[in-house]
């Protein structure tokens, strides 16, 4: 060979430009990687998706004529790092050049970056060809700005990309339609279920399990349910535009104990794997509106929109910008354990107990219950942002970092000190009960909010007030909170404190 292509297991982009002709001088490099299994401790769910995908692509270029070579876990050759796997590689095939893929992780591109400094042969990286934007796209809008508003960084993208549009308005008048997307689900509309794609992937959990790979949670023969190839990411969105799209943003934010999915696309592993481009899934979802204008709402269609065209491209860029500083911010000073039952579900908090057990079940729970159920409370017990960095990055199939770490840091954790998010996400139990059923089988009582039968979420979110006000007391979103906690009773006030610092130190008793 005189060229060495590197595919991380993020970049299995089918249609990228390296595809399009077969060259017998070029060899495709995969493998599976014991630095990528370890570095944080994964999901077994994780683990079997990244690596049946690749092992399913690898097939695929090999089926059109492309010369791949891959090294499974189980391989006695498998150095299991990626500098050593690289130099081996060439040094066996005696290439020329080597190329990669530009990582969408910054510790992938320090760590190529060294190593092609280091390397005799010509280098060259090159863009993923996923991305609506490049990396310094979100940087250079906000240049000169005060503050990174997803909202303008939104329009801009659909100005841009066409998306929505009318002839330069945004189509219905409204750029933005969250206010609408807020229903509770009760029982109805009936949600159609997808047929799924479970795969017997027995053999391949041995061979993880024989590497010694150390894994969370549970899987089983009915338990994965991923797609792990192009073609079952396009039934995944056919069956989300199909079916799903007529209720997704009215019923976005609710959460039931009967239906873990409800109208969500479940698309995110299939795009952050790069196996679906968000290009292709934004002008699917738009062109089924738009057949049928009738029979979904355009609030449906936009709240789904914003998601992809927004939402992840703006995360994108926020991780880009700020790295690597981003990954060590900790603006609120918090520094408590996150409690064992992140590990178990082994709580009497319904909510959490429901959220926690669904994630290693399944290692999926949708944004609200990451953000105001598990990443609520670990805000509010005030939980060392690097441990619930940690979880969130192991439990969850589609957490790559670059998307997992601003969503968890900024959004969820506001250890950036409001950088993504204009305050912290956190609620007593009124917002869980508003939008879940989730209070209605839990022994603790949403309403009351000092004695052994209130809520925890209720002292904590008081006892989080107090404790902060001095980094949050001016922030303009939480004044009316602030007004509340001035006027509360002291007597009041010290008793919710009071069993605050019983939750936080006593976790496992609750």
């Amino acid at each position: 060979m005189k060229t060495l292509r590197l595919i991380l297991g993020d970049q299995l982009n089918a249609k990228h430009s390296w595809y399009k002709e077969t060259d017998p001088e070029v060899v495709y490099l995969m493998a599976e990687m014991r630095q990528e299994t370890d570095y944080v401790k994964h999901h077994i769910q994780k683990v079997l998706g990244f690596f049946a995908s690749m092992r399913n692509f690898a097939g695929e270029l090999g089926d059109k004529g492309h010369q791949v070579r891959y090294f499974k876990i189980s391989d006695g050759d498998n150095p299991g790092k990626l500098p050593e796997l690289i130099r081996q590689v060439l040094s066996e095939g005696g290439a020329e050049r080597f190329e990669y893929q530009s990582p969408d992780e910054y510790r992938l591109d320090q760590q190529l970056r060294e190593l092609c400094e280091a390397l005799d042969c010509e280098t060259q990286a090159v863009d993923t060809e996923h991305f609506y934007t490049g990396r310094s796209d979100l940087a250079e809008f906000f240049d000169g700005k005060k503050q990174m508003v997803m909202e303008s960084f939104y329009r801009m993208m659909r100005r841009k990309h066409q998306v929505l549009m009318d002839e330069g308005d945004p189509l219905g008048g409204r750029w933005n339609f969250d206010g609408d997307n807020r229903k509770k689900w009760k029982g109805e509309p009936e949600i159609p279920h997808e047929r799924g794609f479970r795969k017997d992937l027995t053999a391949l959990e041995q061979e993880i399990r024989d590497a010694g790979v150390e894994t969370i949670g549970e899987v089983d023969a009915d338990s994965f349910n991923w797609p792990t190839s192009r073609a079952d990411g396009l039934a995944v969105l056919r069956h989300f535009c199909d079916s799903l799209l007529v209720h997704f943003g009215d019923y976005q934010d609710a959460m039931h104990t009967g239906e873990k999915y409800l109208f969500h696309s479940r698309l995110s592993f299939a795009l952050n794997t790069k196996m679906l481009s968000p290009r292709e899934v934004v002008e699917k979802v738009e062109a089924t509106y738009r057949d049928d204008p009738d029979a979904i709402d355009l609030s449906q269609t936009e709240g789904f929109i914003r998601q992809v065209l927004g939402w992840r491209e703006y995360m994108r860029g926020v991780y880009w910008k700020e790295m690597p500083g981003y990954a060590d911010g900790n603006a609120l000073g918090n520094e408590n354990p996150l409690p064992d039952f992140y590990w178990t579900g082994e709580t009497k908090m319904n909510c959490l107990s429901h959220a926690i057990r669904q994630s290693l079940d399944t290692a999926y729970a949708h944004h609200i219950q990451r953000l105001m159920i598990t990443g609520n409370y670990a805000l509010l017990t005030q939980t060392d942002p690097d441990q619930v960095d940690a979880w969130y990055l192991g439990i969850y199939i589609d957490a790559i970092q670059w998307v997992e770490m601003p969503n968890t840091r900024g959004m969820s954790q506001f250890a950036d000190g409001g950088l993504v998010a204009t305050k912290p996400y956190v609620s007593s139990a009124n917002y869980i009960r508003k939008m879940s059923n989730y209070c209605s089988d839990c022994q603790y009582q949403a309403s009351e909010k000092t004695g052994d039968s209130a809520c925890p979420f209720n002292a904590l979110y008081w006892n989080f007030l107090d404790a902060k006000k001095d980094q949050l007391g001016d922030n303009p979103r939480m004044g009316m909170m602030y007004r509340l906690l001035e006027k509360m009773d002291p007597g009041e006030l010290e008793a919710l404190k009071k069993r605050a610092a019983s939750i936080i130190a006593h976790p496992q008793r609750y």
